[in-house]
């Protein structure tokens, strides 16, 4: 079918069952980012790829939400599929629920399926369409009858890893968890995320693309805890280490009924990291409590050993970048070089280290006017031939048995023009800016954003996305609860988070520019004023210095920056042959 034709098989499901709207959001059951094939319900609904987005359809109106780093890439893949881009003005506000409620009269029904919605987006529609007489329906699968060649769910194996590797075992942080349980008396607590259930057993996967993960439900009451899990995915020998550790194991499907016998008065649920179907499968007259997941947050704090593990990731991932730049520097008058072949490379480069698993997201390898797609991915279509001349941005990352990796660079491939030069220079002052923040503990995201922007914004430019993300110890390489962006989000930055860095500028149609790095928080300072915060750059990989404007930036600015790229050679260059290391010194030489 095309996507038109999707599109008219879902009305017409829509009118055989009285629904007036129905909504798809990019999610799971799990409530997911990045999704296992059988999940990607937006992708083939409309042919949108991006990992951030909401489908609403009307019999007269279909449209995707979805915000800025998307825009130019759903204008270019919603073309003739009868879907049309809603901009979002906040990202990752459900603004199309205000839309319905202006479009819909009393007794119109909304439906969803509850397997993707969170029960956060259930209250959302129930809050702001109830009092208008509009009902909703959360078990509405409309893609089932229609999408016959449905991928299955995935049976990759799943393996447990040791407490050499974690820091903490299983046990101890359930045990953790019942803690914070009984402290706000809480008898049962399901999680449903899949980067949580992972941290929580110690127990990775390959069922979602470049996150090492597995799909399952983990119940926990103050006696016992429970696994729900393909059973076939693990070895007799983790099946049994997980009892000892008391942990049960029970098949996957088997949550929902388990929920609805649950003899708890009362459970905890994650409404941003629950679907709604869990919801709803607890028991009438069991009290459902709503708060972040206790893993969420501990998690969030790396321990010791992960940050050390961490440390020894982000080397070796420097090696690889540092093969891999002096590489395209060489080939690159070839005329051979393509976005999606160095994106291959890059892949080979990683994949020659120690203790490599798999990439950690999608390679966003961007030239020239591509870099300007904050979130673009060469396609065959796409896929633009490098020549020696104009900007690259190179957005990727590693996932190693010893940590996770996230990193972009900009760098010339030859005739730059002033106009580059200043806008990269602006773009590293706010990276500068960001990892020289000194601030007191208890600030939050918004207020590192703010820090990370004030150079940009006192030129009068700025970026469509937020400026970081907490990042997790060989899990996925977006983690909460912390985040860097506009929005309040009120989540303090603690001792042991790691985040991303990342301001940028983009001019549509000519090129993008971004500079990440990865960064460690943690207290430097205690007086009678309190405690006081910076951040340790973990990420070692040079930055490019032929793209700056030196005199676009003071002192600190240049001080850090030639420290920083002299520390990047003093760490890689005892894992460097000769010839790199020569190649490396020439671009970590002060300016």
């Amino acid at each position: 079918m095309t996507y038109k034709e999707r599109l008219t098989s879902i009305r017409t499901e829509m009118r055989q069952r009285g629904i007036a709207a129905y909504i798809i959001p990019s999610s799971d059951p799990h409530i997911s980012e990045y999704l296992p094939e059988r999940f990607k319900c937006i992708a083939w609904t409309s042919g949108f790829t991006g990992s951030a987005g909401t489908l609403v359809i009307t019999e007269d109106f279909a449209g995707l939400w979805t915000d800025a780093r998307y825009f130019v890439q759903a204008t270019e893949q919603l073309a003739g599929t009868g879907f049309e881009l809603v901009k979002l003005q906040v990202q990752g506000k459900p603004e199309y629920v205000t839309w319905l409620a202006g479009k819909l009269n009393e007794d119109d029904c909304v439906a969803f399926d509850g397997n993707l919605a969170s029960v956060g987006l259930a209250h959302s529609l129930e809050q702001e369409l109830h009092p208008l007489g509009i009902r909703i329906q959360g078990d509405a699968d409309l893609l089932e009858p229609i999408w016959l060649d449905r991928p299955e769910l995935p049976k990759q194996p799943a393996y447990l890893i040791d407490t050499a590797t974690t820091g903490k075992s299983a046990e101890d942080k359930i045990a953790e968890i019942r803690g914070m349980m009984k402290e706000k008396k809480r008898q049962a607590h399901l999680i449903s995320s899949l980067d949580d259930l992972a941290w929580v057993l110690n127990i990775r996967g390959a069922d979602v693309n470049c996150n090492p993960v597995v799909l399952g439900f983990l119940l926990i009451t103050l006696d016992d805890a429970v696994l729900f899990i393909d059973r076939a995915k693990l070895s007799e020998s983790d099946l049994q280490e997980l009892g000892h550790s008391g942990i049960k194991v029970d098949d996957y499907h088997q949550v929902y009924e388990k929920l609805g016998q649950l003899k708890s008065k009362n459970i905890l649920l994650d409404p941003k990291r629950t679907c709604f179907a869990i919801y709803d499968a607890v028991p009438y007259d069991t009290e459902v409590h709503e708060d972040m997941n206790p893993s969420t947050w501990l998690k969030a704090i790396k321990n010791p050993t992960e940050i050390s593990h961490m440390r020894n990731a982000m080397i070796k991932d420097g090696v690889a970048l540092t093969k891999f730049f002096k590489w395209l520097e060489e080939q690159v008058g070839t005329g051979t070089l393509t976005e999606l072949s160095i994106t291959e490379k890059l892949q080979e480069f990683r994949s020659q280290l120690d203790g490599f698993v798999d990439i950690s997201f999608d390679t966003i390898a961007g030239y020239r006017e591509h870099g300007a797609l904050p979130h673009y991915k060469a396609t065959e279509q796409s896929n633009a031939t490098l020549e020696p001349s104009g900007l690259l941005l190179v957005d990727s990352g590693g996932q190693y048995n010893d940590g996770t990796t996230d990193i972009t660079r900009v760098v010339s491939l030859g005739n730059i023009t002033p106009a580059e030069c200043d806008d990269y220079t602006v773009v590293l002052k706010g990276t500068i800016e960001g990892s020289l923040a000194v601030f007191p503990k208890g600030t939050r995201g918004y207020q590192i954003d703010a820090i990370t922007r004030q150079s940009i914004w006192e030129t009068y430019r700025d970026y469509g996305h937020g400026t970081g993300h907490g990042v997790g110890f060989f899990l996925n390489v977006h983690e909460g609860p912390h985040v860097f962006n506009k929005s309040a989000t009120d989540v303090p930055v603690v001792d042991g988070m790691i985040s991303s860095i990342e301001p940028g500028l983009y001019r549509e149609g000519q090129y993008g520019i971004r500079i990440e790095n990865l960064v460690l928080s943690k207290i430097v300072h205690a007086n009678e004023f309190g405690e006081f915060m910076d951040f340790e750059t973990l990420t070692v990989c040079y930055i490019a210095t032929d793209l700056v404007n030196r005199s676009l930036l003071d002192k600190r600015h240049i001080d850090w920056l030639n420290n920083y790229n002299k520390w990047v050679f003093e760490q890689l260059s005892p894992f460097l042959d000769a010839e790199h290391n020569a190649w490396l010194e020439e671009k970590t030489k002060p300016i």
